[in-house]
Formats: C-alpha cells, structure tokens, sequence
C-alpha cells in the first residue's frame, strides 16, 4: 500500500512488521466512514501479506490513539442508515479480529469508544499510566452495546456496569491493574515497545500462534455476532426516539 498523507489509514513497514497508523489526528483519530472503509481493507491485505509477520495499530499524533465514533458523522444518521453502519462497523472489528498474525495495540493517546473496542480486538495493548481510556458512548446518547460485551470477556460485571453505564475513563494505570493493558511503558516509548513486542511475538512457531488465536477468537465470535443483533436493536430505537441526535448536538453547542 503507497504512502499518502490524505489517506485516513497510513501503512509503514518496519521489517517484516507494519505498522498501522489512524490518520485523522484533527479529529483524534476518530472513526469516520473513510477511516472505518480503509483500516477493514489493509487488515486484510496485510493478513494476505506474506511478507508481513506481525502489526502494531497506532494513532498519528500525540494526543490520541483513537477517540471513538465521530460524533458529526453519529449525529447525521437517518434513521435508514443506522443498520448499514452498524455492520460497517462490525466488519472493521472483525476485520482486526481475524488477522491471524500477532497484532498489538499502541495507545499513544487517548482511546475511547470505537478505538477502546479496536485495542480490545487486538492480541495485545501497550499503554502509559496517563492514558485515558474507555467506554464513554452513553454520555453521547448511544447505547454501549459491542464494547459492553467485549468487556465480558475481560472484566468482572461491576467493573463492566461502572464503565459501559456511568461512561467513565480509566487511566492507564488502572487499566494495566484490570488487566485491559499488557504493559505500561513512558508515554515517549509506546511505539517503540509495541513494535519490539510484535516482532518478539512473530518470532514464535506461526502456525502454532495462529491456530491458538483461532480459537480464541472462536470461542468469543458468537457473542460478539450476537452484539451486532443487539446493536441494531438497540441503535435503531434510540435513533427513532431523537435522544442519540440531540445529546450530539447539544455537545457540539456547548464546544461552540
């Protein structure tokens, strides 16, 4: 895949490791139809890559990793749309799911909403103990439905009901304590330690890596399918009632 800057998705490639970087750092790296079309489309030809062995997702920039949804493109939903997105959205998370190699997220910045579940959707996280991280849609009149459920497979349920219900942020250190981050290195070293940490882990047998990843993935993809069923559900009546639309652009007034 060519550099280019105006892509939302930038592929560099560090030996046999790419390097995949979120390219909206004006917006935090928030997930937008042209970020959500391109990272589906390079997980999967980097999965088709023979000479890739292993990948780090970061965001560009210092502030984020990833945001979430973008609100702007939320809040302008019709009705019809709202399942089509859904699925779009599941497609991306799956598409990081399913890449068979060792995948590792670098939390560079702060990671909430859609970037949260897509660090939850790689093998392993490396964070900082300033990171803000976690599960805030409710505050955007979305229901937490996908990111509630990857949360099971990670946390107790008091944990989950604090995070999902109140919408509050952890900081990285509480997150290295819970378990949602692998390891906590200084903030100036995330990168460098994820890519480290991908090769090391492209260095062990790759069948056996791969076949033991399927089957994680094996025994989570039921109710993460199950998640998108409960989405749309969800979705589709919150959208109906005007609450999603209005609590966006209520946040956007008071931005001004």
């Amino acid at each position: 895949m060519p550099p280019n800057a105006e892509a939302a998705v930038l592929i560099e490639r560090r030996g046999s490791v790419a390097l995949v970087r979120l390219n909206r750092p004006a917006a935090l790296n928030a997930v937008d139809a042209r970020l959500r079309a391109e990272l589906t489309a390079a997980m999967g030809e980097l999965a088709a890559d023979a000479g890739v062995t292993a990948a780090v997702i970061a965001g560009v920039g210092e502030r984020a990793f990833c945001a979430g949804q973008d609100l702007h493109e939320a809040m302008q939903l019709a009705l019809g749309e709202v399942e089509g997105w859904l699925e779009r959205q599941h497609a991306m998370y799956q598409s990081v799911r399913e890449f068979g190699k060792p995948l590792v997220a670098a939390l560079n910045g702060v990671s909430a909403g859609a970037g949260f579940q897509i660090a939850l959707c790689c093998d392993l996280r490396v964070g900082y103990q300033e990171l803000r991280i976690g599960q805030p849609e409710i505050r955007a009149g979305l229901a937490s439905i996908v990111g509630t459920y990857l949360m099971t497979l990670q946390l107790p349920l008091s944990l989950n009901q604090q995070l999902s219900l109140a919408g509050e942020l952890l900081t990285g250190r509480r997150a290295f304590d819970l378990g949602l981050i692998n390891h906590l290195v200084p903030q100036g070293e995330v990168l460098d330690r994820s890519l480290a940490l991908a090769l090391d882990l492209s260095r062990l047998p790759a069948a056996a890596y791969t076949a033991t990843k399927s089957r994680l993935r094996e025994l989570s993809q039921p109710g993460f399918d199950d998640a998108l069923v409960a989405a749309k559900r969800a979705q589709r009546a919150l959208y109906a009632s005007g609450e999603p639309q209005r609590v966006m652009k209520e946040f956007f007034a008071r931005k001004k």
